[in-house]
């Protein structure tokens, strides 16, 4: 009763719902709405629940809440423990859950929660089965797909759903023949449908500045002129590397660019050392805070090891490497990599 008297719209959410008894369940829920609760959260918290169990759970909260009315939205969150997340998620909306509570790229704690971009495809691919529309610009799942990975450094499975690297790939010979007759006969979405874009050839080292503009504006980024001035000079510092600047670069250049904290220490440059023979050294250089740039060598057990410890001989912060990731973001033998580093300290991570 307190919570509404702040905002129009209060979420119940009984933990654990998907083991719990229907009839015990019922009675909460009806004294949530009592309260004041206009949005009743069903979660099956532990992923343990099939498509059947919470197509019934969802239907006889429904049918059988006390109070139940219109303006109650009752909602699904579903965990995907047993791999049954968005299964779980769609049997509740057919079964008239009407809110669905996902992540982008699936992420969350264990084995993560309902992906978005699973969702809203399956209900705009399968719109006559369920008949509802989400509001969402599918066209930019990708981006969000990738804006989400390069922050949390949680790199997507190729073989991931909508927007996993090998989603709209077809390698079996009577697939690609397939495909080359009808694209529909093994692609149920086109790629441009989440704003997967395949053109390879966009632009070259004697591409101009308006040329940019106007690919990126397609792309759906939108500079100001001292931004397009940055871009531009990236730009041309990557075309001189190559040959040809594909759309996956671009969208490499701008996450680098616009999308990536702010520096603390700039790196300046590295050196590594290392190979059958000898022991691995690095020396790196960083410019600090302070403007000064600083220069420290150091030997590991590896490149990495090595590269760590000098960073360690500078920053002055003992940090322990969790995680690093090295993958290919572009296609090709002069291909841009994306570095994905976890690290912890005392202070922070």
């Amino acid at each position: 009763a307190y919570a509404k008297s702040l905002c129009d719209d209060v979420e119940f959410s009984p933990e654990d719902a998907g083991r719990s008894d229907p009839e015990f369940l019922y009675v909460v829920l009806g004294e949530a709405i009592k309260s004041g609760a206009t949005t009743l959260n069903i979660p099956d918290t532990v992923g343990y629940t099939t498509p059947d169990e919470f197509y019934k759970l969802i239907d006889g909260i429904i049918k059988h809440t006390p109070g139940m009315h219109d303006g109650i939205t009752v909602s699904v969150h579903c965990h995907d423990d047993l791999g049954m997340a968005t299964a779980n998620t769609l049997a509740g909306i057919r079964a008239g859950a009407r809110q669905a509570e996902v992540t982008i790229n699936g992420i969350g704690e264990r084995a993560g929660n309902t992906s978005l971009e699973e969702v809203v495809m399956a209900l705009k691919t399968r719109h006559p089965v369920f008949g509802l529309e989400t509001g969402i610009d599918t066209k930019q799942i990708s981006r969000m797909s990738k804006l989400v990975s390069n922050y949390t450094g949680m790199v997507v499975q190729p073989n991931k759903a909508i927007v996993g690297a090998n989603a709209f790939a077809h390698e079996a010979g009577i697939h690609q023949d397939g495909m080359l007759k009808h694209q529909t006969t093994y692609e149920i979405m086109r790629p441009e449908d989440v704003g997967v874009n395949q053109t390879k050839l966009v632009l070259g080292k004697h591409s101009g500045r308006h040329a940019l503009r106007n690919r990126l504006a397609e792309m759906g980024h939108s500079l100001d002129e001292v931004e397009l001035d940055k871009a531009f000079a990236r730009f041309k510092e990557l075309a001189d590397r190559k040959k040809v600047i594909t759309d996956l670069d671009l969208e490499a250049l701008i996450a680098d660019e616009f999308y990536k904290p702010r520096d603390v220490y700039l790196l300046n440059g590295m050196q590594v050392t290392c190979g059958t023979m000898g022991m691995p050294t690095a020396t790196v250089r960083l410019r600090g805070p302070d403007g000064i740039v600083h220069t420290q060598a150091a030997i590991g057990t590896g490149p990495v090891d090595a590269t760590y410890k000098a960073i360690d001989g500078i920053v002055k912060v003992r940090c322990t490497l969790l995680e690093f990731n090295v993958h290919a973001v572009t296609e090709g033998i002069d291909a841009l990599g994306e570095v994905s580093v976890l690290i912890t300290s005392e202070q922070a991570r």
